[in-house]
């Protein structure tokens, strides 16, 4: 355990001097804050607190910004190494490669927790100042907050094991961005052009479920629309999130950090110094 800390307070220390810590929470601050302020106006439409109503909001947000934040600070974490000839280094030091990865996950998770607990106390403090009854959203606001550090590690993981197959920077950040639009972006796309082909056949009833709990982002994005008060807010999956189980996305998100660490453990045994 002290090699593991070791190695994600040297990680931790790289990223704040390259300025990853302030990106991060001046990313989320900001896109929390503005979403606050448009998000909220439907509370006088749907009856819900104002709070419920930017969580909401806020799911949308963390779907997209999350897994490009994690996927933009694992890119270089492997090739980096390989490129600056550390590795070797590294490797000789008394410590396993997985170590190596769960302490650089350690420092990454921290600096994407601060980001997310930053951005999201913003929009939630800027709720309760408007509406006093925004307090009844706080558990959602917390449900939001953890299993977004827990879509991070998702990703986080990914841009790992990016990294190790790509072995550059430059390589790994052009997969690691491939990766976010066809995960994020393009995965859903094509779940709606196959939903609008099937007209309500046996892929809308049978199959499409299936497809968004194999998502990691589409899992999340279910269970905290499952969990807010305010579902008609956010248009798209609200009609799934009443019909999928909570215990289903649930286990998708805590499944999916396991698996990608398990990918970028493989595929860091892979990487010859």
């Amino acid at each position: 355990m002290n090699r593991i800390l070791a190695t994600s307070q040297t990680e931790f220390r790289i990223a704040l001097r390259n300025r990853w810590v302030a990106i991060s929470i001046a990313m989320m601050g900001l896109f929390s804050l503005v979403l606050s302020a448009a998000g909220s106006s439907a509370t006088g439409t749907i009856g819900a607190d104002r709070l419920s109503v930017v969580v909401a909001s806020l799911t949308s947000l963390a779907v997209y910004l999350v897994p490009l934040v994690a996927l933009l600070m694992s890119f270089d974490a492997i090739a980096g190494e390989v490129e600056r000839g550390t590795l070797p280094l590294l490797l000789t030091y008394p410590v396993s490669r997985p170590q190596i990865l769960i302490g650089k996950l350690l420092a990454h998770l921290a600096i994407l927790t601060l980001a997310v607990a930053v951005g999201y106390g913003i929009a939630a403090l800027a709720a309760l100042a408007l509406d006093r009854g925004a307090v009844a959203g706080l558990p959602a606001l917390w449900r939001l907050m953890w299993s977004s550090v827990v879509l991070g590690a998702t990703f986080l993981g990914v841009g790992y094991a990016a990294s190790a197959v790509a072995r550059r920077p430059s390589g790994a950040a052009g997969l690691a961005i491939g990766l976010w639009l066809g995960v994020i972006v393009l995965y859903d796309l094509g779940l709606l052009a196959a939903i609008v082909a099937d007209k309500g056949g046996v892929f809308a009833a049978k199959v499409f479920p299936l497809a968004l709990l194999a998502n990691p982002a589409d899992a999340f994005r279910l269970y905290n629309l499952a969990a807010s008060q305010a579902t008609s807010a956010a248009a798209g999956v609200a009609g799934a999130a009443s019909t999928i189980p909570v215990w289903a996305s649930l286990s998708s998100i805590l499944a999916w950090p396991v698996l990608a660490l398990v990918l970028a453990t493989a595929s860091f045994r892979k990487v010859t110094p």
